[in-house]
Protein backbone atom coordinates (compact mmCIF):
# COMPACT_ATOMS: atom_id res chain seq x y z
CA UNK A 1 0.00 0.00 0.00
CA UNK A 2 3.08 2.28 0.79
CA UNK A 3 4.81 1.71 -2.07
CA UNK A 4 1.40 2.27 -4.43
CA UNK A 5 0.78 6.01 -2.77
CA UNK A 6 4.61 7.30 -2.79
CA UNK A 7 4.15 5.92 -6.80
CA UNK A 8 0.87 8.39 -7.06
CA UNK A 9 2.65 11.28 -5.22
CA UNK A 10 5.63 11.08 -7.25
CA UNK A 11 4.11 10.89 -10.81
CA UNK A 12 4.35 13.30 -13.34
CA UNK A 13 1.15 14.59 -15.10
CA UNK A 14 1.14 12.97 -18.35
CA UNK A 15 0.26 14.11 -22.45
CA UNK A 16 -1.47 11.47 -23.91
CA UNK A 17 -0.48 10.10 -27.34
CA UNK A 18 -2.54 10.98 -30.32
CA UNK A 19 -2.78 9.43 -33.65
CA UNK A 20 -0.60 10.30 -36.95
CA UNK A 21 -0.59 8.34 -40.47
CA UNK A 22 1.55 7.83 -43.21
CA UNK A 23 0.39 5.91 -46.78
CA UNK A 24 2.24 5.98 -50.28
CA UNK A 25 0.12 5.34 -53.51
CA UNK A 26 0.33 5.92 -57.01
CA UNK A 27 2.84 8.33 -56.79
CA UNK A 28 1.38 9.98 -54.32
CA UNK A 29 2.65 10.47 -50.23
CA UNK A 30 -0.05 11.42 -47.24
CA UNK A 31 0.47 12.17 -43.78
CA UNK A 32 -2.83 12.93 -41.89
CA UNK A 33 -2.93 13.99 -38.04
CA UNK A 34 -5.60 14.36 -35.75
CA UNK A 35 -5.46 17.25 -33.48
CA UNK A 36 -6.34 16.39 -29.71
CA UNK A 37 -3.87 17.18 -26.71
CA UNK A 38 -4.76 15.47 -23.98
CA UNK A 39 -3.18 15.96 -20.34
CA UNK A 40 -3.88 13.25 -18.07
CA UNK A 41 -8.20 12.79 -18.28
CA UNK A 42 -8.76 16.20 -19.52
CA UNK A 43 -8.51 17.41 -23.40
CA UNK A 44 -6.72 20.84 -23.43
CA UNK A 45 -7.03 20.90 -26.80
CA UNK A 46 -8.90 20.20 -30.12
CA UNK A 47 -7.37 21.42 -33.16
CA UNK A 48 -3.42 21.08 -32.48
CA UNK A 49 -1.83 20.61 -35.75
CA UNK A 50 0.72 18.04 -35.66
CA UNK A 51 1.63 17.83 -39.27
CA UNK A 52 4.76 19.96 -40.60
CA UNK A 53 6.25 20.19 -44.11
CA UNK A 54 10.10 20.52 -44.05
CA UNK A 55 12.90 21.15 -46.57
CA UNK A 56 11.05 22.93 -49.27
CA UNK A 57 8.13 21.07 -48.82
CA UNK A 58 9.54 17.84 -49.86
CA UNK A 59 9.13 16.18 -46.64
CA UNK A 60 5.94 15.87 -44.54
CA UNK A 61 7.26 14.73 -40.68
CA UNK A 62 4.23 14.44 -38.10
CA UNK A 63 4.28 13.67 -33.90
CA UNK A 64 2.86 11.84 -31.07
CA UNK A 65 3.78 12.32 -27.56
CA UNK A 66 4.64 15.61 -25.75
CA UNK A 67 4.17 18.48 -27.82
CA UNK A 68 7.68 20.62 -26.50
CA UNK A 69 9.50 17.62 -27.05
CA UNK A 70 8.22 16.50 -30.51
CA UNK A 71 9.05 20.42 -31.69
CA UNK A 72 12.57 19.75 -30.34
CA UNK A 73 13.07 17.17 -32.66
CA UNK A 74 11.26 18.95 -35.63
CA UNK A 75 13.91 21.66 -34.83
CA UNK A 76 16.71 18.59 -34.95
CA UNK A 77 15.41 16.94 -37.73
CA UNK A 78 14.96 20.27 -40.00
CA UNK A 79 18.66 21.02 -39.20
CA UNK A 80 19.89 17.83 -40.38
CA UNK A 81 17.59 17.88 -43.88
CA UNK A 82 19.40 20.69 -44.58
CA UNK A 83 22.89 19.70 -43.32
CA UNK A 84 22.13 16.30 -45.83
CA UNK A 85 20.41 18.31 -48.72
CA UNK A 86 17.22 16.76 -48.42
CA UNK A 87 18.04 13.37 -48.31
CA UNK A 88 15.41 12.18 -45.38
CA UNK A 89 16.93 8.19 -44.31
CA UNK A 90 20.27 10.13 -43.79
CA UNK A 91 18.76 12.65 -41.35
CA UNK A 92 16.66 10.46 -39.23
CA UNK A 93 19.66 8.25 -38.94
CA UNK A 94 21.68 11.23 -37.64
CA UNK A 95 18.79 12.70 -35.64
CA UNK A 96 18.85 8.74 -34.21
CA UNK A 97 22.35 8.77 -33.44
CA UNK A 98 21.81 12.29 -31.62
CA UNK A 99 18.95 10.87 -30.00
CA UNK A 100 20.93 7.69 -28.57
CA UNK A 101 23.66 9.34 -27.11
CA UNK A 102 22.14 13.30 -26.23
CA UNK A 103 21.11 13.30 -22.40
CA UNK A 104 18.96 15.83 -23.07
CA UNK A 105 17.61 14.21 -26.09
CA UNK A 106 17.26 10.72 -24.85
CA UNK A 107 14.37 12.06 -21.77
CA UNK A 108 12.56 13.45 -24.68
CA UNK A 109 9.36 11.47 -25.10
CA UNK A 110 8.08 12.03 -28.64
CA UNK A 111 8.34 9.98 -31.54
CA UNK A 112 8.21 11.25 -35.49
CA UNK A 113 6.54 9.36 -38.37
CA UNK A 114 8.46 11.50 -41.59
CA UNK A 115 8.08 10.50 -45.45
CA UNK A 116 9.11 11.99 -48.58
CA UNK A 117 8.29 10.70 -51.90
CA UNK A 118 10.73 7.61 -51.81
CA UNK A 119 10.67 6.37 -47.73
CA UNK A 120 8.65 6.38 -45.15
CA UNK A 121 10.31 6.10 -41.35
CA UNK A 122 9.56 5.67 -37.70
CA UNK A 123 12.06 7.86 -35.74
CA UNK A 124 11.17 5.69 -32.12
CA UNK A 125 11.60 7.73 -28.58
CA UNK A 126 14.65 5.04 -28.56
CA UNK A 127 16.43 6.31 -31.56
CA UNK A 128 15.49 3.81 -33.80
CA UNK A 129 14.88 4.32 -37.37
CA UNK A 130 12.13 1.60 -38.72
CA UNK A 131 11.41 1.66 -42.66
CA UNK A 132 8.71 -0.51 -42.41
CA UNK A 133 8.02 -3.20 -45.56
CA UNK A 134 4.03 -1.94 -46.50
CA UNK A 135 3.67 1.76 -47.92
CA UNK A 136 1.73 2.83 -44.63
CA UNK A 137 2.86 3.47 -41.12
CA UNK A 138 1.31 4.91 -38.18
CA UNK A 139 2.43 6.30 -34.62
CA UNK A 140 0.61 6.96 -31.48
CA UNK A 141 -2.03 5.59 -29.40
CA UNK A 142 -4.52 5.30 -32.02
CA UNK A 143 -1.85 4.09 -34.73
CA UNK A 144 -2.99 0.31 -34.67
CA UNK A 145 -6.32 1.43 -35.76
CA UNK A 146 -5.44 4.13 -38.39
CA UNK A 147 -2.85 1.17 -39.74
CA UNK A 148 -5.36 -1.49 -39.94
CA UNK A 149 -8.08 0.70 -41.57
CA UNK A 150 -5.67 1.83 -43.78
CA UNK A 151 -4.35 -1.52 -45.29
CA UNK A 152 -7.76 -2.38 -45.45
CA UNK A 153 -8.57 0.55 -47.56
CA UNK A 154 -5.05 0.49 -49.52
CA UNK A 155 -6.32 -3.77 -50.60
CA UNK A 156 -10.22 -2.91 -50.89
CA UNK A 157 -10.84 0.52 -52.52
CA UNK A 158 -9.80 2.97 -55.24
CA UNK A 159 -9.30 5.74 -53.11
CA UNK A 160 -6.00 7.84 -53.26
CA UNK A 161 -3.68 8.26 -50.50
CA UNK A 162 -5.09 11.35 -49.10
CA UNK A 163 -8.68 9.82 -48.87
CA UNK A 164 -7.32 6.48 -47.12
CA UNK A 165 -5.45 8.40 -44.75
CA UNK A 166 -8.38 10.32 -43.76
CA UNK A 167 -10.64 7.64 -43.62
CA UNK A 168 -8.63 5.37 -42.13
CA UNK A 169 -8.03 8.61 -38.95
CA UNK A 170 -11.94 8.67 -39.05
CA UNK A 171 -11.68 5.00 -38.04
CA UNK A 172 -9.32 5.38 -35.62
CA UNK A 173 -10.78 8.47 -34.23
CA UNK A 174 -14.08 6.23 -33.57
CA UNK A 175 -12.10 3.64 -31.56
CA UNK A 176 -9.31 5.64 -29.78
CA UNK A 177 -10.32 8.11 -26.96
CA UNK A 178 -6.89 9.91 -27.04
CA UNK A 179 -7.86 10.49 -31.33
CA UNK A 180 -10.21 13.05 -32.50
CA UNK A 181 -11.58 13.60 -36.07
CA UNK A 182 -10.01 17.18 -36.33
CA UNK A 183 -7.79 16.15 -38.88
CA UNK A 184 -5.38 17.28 -40.82
CA UNK A 185 -3.90 15.84 -44.26
CA UNK A 186 -0.85 17.22 -45.75
CA UNK A 187 0.44 15.59 -49.39
CA UNK A 188 3.14 15.26 -51.70
CA UNK A 189 2.57 14.37 -54.84
CA UNK A 190 5.83 13.20 -57.91
CA UNK A 191 7.11 16.07 -59.93
CA UNK A 192 5.53 14.38 -63.16
CA UNK A 193 1.90 14.83 -61.60
CA UNK A 194 2.79 18.53 -60.46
Amino acid sequence: MTRHILEAETRRPSFRSTTVLAVKKDGRVALAGDGQVTFDDTIMKHGASKIRSLYRETVLVGFAGAAADAFSLLERLEEKLEMYKGNLTRSAVELAKDWRTDKVLRKLEAMLLAADMEHILIISGTGDVIEPDDPVAAIGSGGPYALAAAKALIAHSGLDAANIVLEAMKIAAGICIYTNEHITVHELSSKEEA
